[in-house]
């Protein structure tokens, strides 16, 4: 949900293993079928207590999140799920991004949270929602988060891959390297050159 750069050649390919689990060896190499398995494998692999690591909000969006995805909490490897403990400040939002592929859902623990999607035939579908209201997010479509409450919000949310990627609109348009020609950009947003080099000064990496 909340900004991921992941290498999506680091996850297995596999979701059907043979074998009950593979816990990576993330200090080996991975291939483009992902990380070998670990030969020693203990209990301490398939628990996980980053998620309750304090968040600061305060940055330009105003979210913050913690993750248990492949490369914090190895055991994930092939199991197709990771987990998001993710905070809002009011009035702070999530942009609209999406996870190629892959299905989100989530539950609100506090606050007051606009979540929406958008389809492919240009339709939005939105809500306001509480405390133990849940959302899904259907696979890889673009959709957003908001605190449109005046207390912190908090959420915890589940992406269906163990390593998900994320393609957040306005920085994939304007802050890719090399740039995207300014003619493209025009055509696109029905602007003019000046418009679109003042929005790429917005979203530098």
């Amino acid at each position: 949900m909340i900004t991921l750069f992941t290498n999506p050649t680091l996850s297995s390919i596999n979701r059907n293993p043979l074998q009950d689990f593979c816990v990576p060896d993330l200090e080996s190499s991975p291939t483009n079928s992902g990380y070998p398995c670990k030969l020693q494998v203990t209990s301490e692999d398939f628990f996980y207590s980053g998620l309750n690591t304090p968040l600061n909000t305060s940055n330009p969006k105003g979210t913050a999140a913690n993750s248990a995805n492949l490369m914090t909490f190895p055991g994930l490897n092939t199991m197709g799920i990771s987990m998001y403990n993710v905070e809002i400040a009011p009035g702070g939002y999530n942009p609209p991004h999406s996870h190629p592929g892959s299905t989100e859902a989530g539950v609100v623990i506090e606050g007051s949270v606009l979540v929406g999607f958008l389809t492919t035939n240009y339709t939005l579908y939105q809500k306001v929602i509480g405390p133990g209201d849940m959302f899904v997010i259907p696979p890889g479509l673009i959709h957003y988060e908001g605190n449109v409450g005046k207390t912190q919000s908090r959420l915890l949310t589940v992406v269906a891959d163990d390593l998900p990627g994320e393609v957040v609109l306005p920085h994939t348009l304007f802050a890719t390297k090399p740039a995207i020609p300014n003619a493209v950009l025009m055509k696109a947003f029905k602007a003019d050159s000046k418009t679109i080099n003042m929005l790429r000064t917005k979203f530098t990496t």
